[in-house]
């Protein structure tokens, strides 16, 4: 089974992608959600698992309830107020949230410095 995590763009997307293995897919909002956005994510992740990591403000609030409501089963990561969003959030709260969300397999955890 596919695994997706849905962000808001293209920076949260890089963020994330260094901290997980290929094999999670994600995929940006760019920040809005129309009709046919909304048919496009629902084609491309199918039956796959979705997490849905969005940031903590008013945009990222009303995309999250939209995409709530199109992927009702979708596992829910925060970051928290304070952060610059996704991509402004630091590594290590990151990785708690993919723990919280069950990813650990698929987590790159970074080497500790020596």
């Amino acid at each position: 089974m596919s695994i997706t995590i849905i962000v808001e763009g293209k920076n949260d997307r890089s963020r994330l992608r260094r901290l997980l293995t290929p094999e999670v897919d994600i995929l940006c909002t760019f920040g809005t959600l129309n009709t046919l956005k909304l048919e496009s994510l629902r084609r491309t992740i199918g039956d796959g698992e979705v997490y849905l990591y969005m940031d903590n403000d008013s945009s990222g609030k009303k995309i999250r309830g939209v995409l709530r409501d199109a992927f009702p089963d979708a596992v829910h990561m925060y970051t928290r107020r304070g952060y610059a969003g996704v991509e402004g959030t630091p590594d290590e709260y990151s990785i708690t949230q993919l723990e919280k969300a069950g990813l650990e397999e698929y987590i790159l955890y970074p080497q500790p410095f020596q």
